[in-house]
């Protein structure tokens, strides 16, 4: 629980919620405007269906980055860049 102090920590997830609300305001955005396109007995069908990809798309993709920041070792490097493994 020492990242409760943490100021590093905090702004972080301060800039990860900014990100996220920025994102998810563009999402539902061209996500209400794209199925305008379909038949309209279509159109809330396919609202509902794109809402549910994108944020389960990035909910996914949230876990992944909380996996791959918690790797401890080195498994290859790219240029200089590290990827490491879970020991």
């Amino acid at each position: 629980m020492e990242w409760i102090s943490d100021p590093t920590a905090w702004s972080a997830l301060a800039a990860l919620l900014t990100l996220e609300i920025v994102l998810g305001v563009d999402n539902v955005v061209f996500i209400s405007i794209l199925p305008s396109k379909l038949p309209v007995e279509e159109q809330d069908k396919a609202r509902k269906i794109g809402l549910l990809a994108a944020g389960g798309t990035r909910v996914l993709l949230l876990l992944a980055v909380g996996w791959v920041i918690s790797l401890k070792k080195k498994c290859f490097l790219l240029v200089r860049w590290a990827l490491v493994e879970k020991i």
